[in-house]
């Protein structure tokens, strides 16, 4: 058998192989965030046959304040849950895993798509979205934000997903507190990693309360932002060890500010080195995505322990029958 083929668990999450859909925007939400027609049908269309192991959702706004851009998908309040039971139902009928991410935007939006002033760990502008400087977050409006993912997570089990994912990379708030680039404060939130990554724990600790032990929580990681004063993979490894301690059933590994993509990436799996010395420090499996076009590409990775389970994004987004093909090899 091939390893891809083979099945994995993550927490309590039984996977019948080692591919992954990671989240991909899609913009086909209705404009309140509801999941559409459209975006039910895509979901339907890409876990047909169920020969991805797992579908992670696109991310998901968990308040009005967090949400990135136009036609997000919403988890913000109780109105979407309906839609979203059709979305988990598809996927699952399909035979496939459903995941949801949640996530707040911070810095990473503007009043144009919110109608509200965007929030950060600190009064800094975002590398990639310079034209914003956030309002700094008190403690209360950290609450707040804590209790909104918690929410955010207890409709994701209401909905019929078999788990959530917690989004802390691409430049988005949660990785803007992880990174020293966005994250100035002086207080118990700012400083070392230990204190950059206080809001992580507190809301992995909000959503496991809010979800129970039983339901499967894994966390996208932003793992380096490859950007002077960013950070770094030792910086993601005592992360990582403290995610682990304190129940992520599975860590997602992408890039910081740097986004999906590596720069001056050339290979398939280019953000290897990363999930490699992640692998290396956890017992909890590591998914690896970014630029991974070919099975044997991914058969690859696998078989070079460079990660327990493979994102397959672009490729599966152009074509529908990649995971059939690639189950076949």
């Amino acid at each position: 058998m091939k390893l891809l083929s083979e099945p994995l668990s993550a927490g309590n999450l039984k996977l019948s192989n080692r591919l992954v859909m990671p989240p991909m925007a899609t913009a086909k939400s209705e404009d309140d965030g509801k999941a559409s027609r459209k975006i039910i049908e895509y979901y339907d269309e890409k876990s047909k046959g169920g020969h991805i192991g797992l579908v992670i959702i696109e991310h998901s706004y968990i308040s009005k304040e967090g949400k990135a851009s136009s036609n997000q998908l919403s988890i913000a309040d109780d109105s979407v849950i309906e839609n979203l039971k059709k979305l988990s139902d598809v996927i699952h009928k399909n035979g496939s895993k459903a995941i949801m991410q949640i996530n707040h935007a911070g810095s990473a939006t503007s009043d144009k798509i919110t109608g509200l002033s965007p929030v950060g760990p600190s009064a800094v502008s975002h590398p990639r979205n310079p034209n914003v400087v956030p309002k700094e977050l008190a403690i209360e409006g950290i609450n707040g934000i804590i209790s909104s993912f918690a929410s955010a997570a207890k409709r994701v089990k209401e909905a019929g997903f078999d788990g959530v994912e917690i989004h802390s990379a691409h430049g988005y708030l949660l990785n803007q507190f992880f990174s020293p680039i966005s994250n100035k404060r002086s207080d118990e939130y700012g400083g070392n990693v230990l204190n950059r990554i206080k809001i992580h724990l507190q809301v992995i600790d909000a959503v496991k309360k809010a979800v129970g032990e039983d339901f499967t929580v894994l966390l996208r990681l932003g793992a380096s932002d490859y950007m002077e004063g960013g950070t770094t993979i030792e910086d993601s490894i005592i992360a990582a060890r403290e995610f682990q301690k304190v129940g992520v059933a599975a860590l997602d590994i992408s890039g910081g500010f740097c986004g999906y993509v590596k720069p001056d990436a050339n290979e398939e799996g280019y953000f290897w080195p990363l999930t490699k010395a992640i692998k290396e420090q956890v017992s909890i499996p590591v998914i690896l995505t970014g630029g991974i076009t070919e099975a044997e590409s991914a058969e690859k990775l696998l078989a070079d322990g460079k990660a327990d389970l493979i994102g397959v994004g672009r490729a599966i987004l152009s074509d529908s029958d990649w995971a059939a093909r690639a189950m076949g090899i």
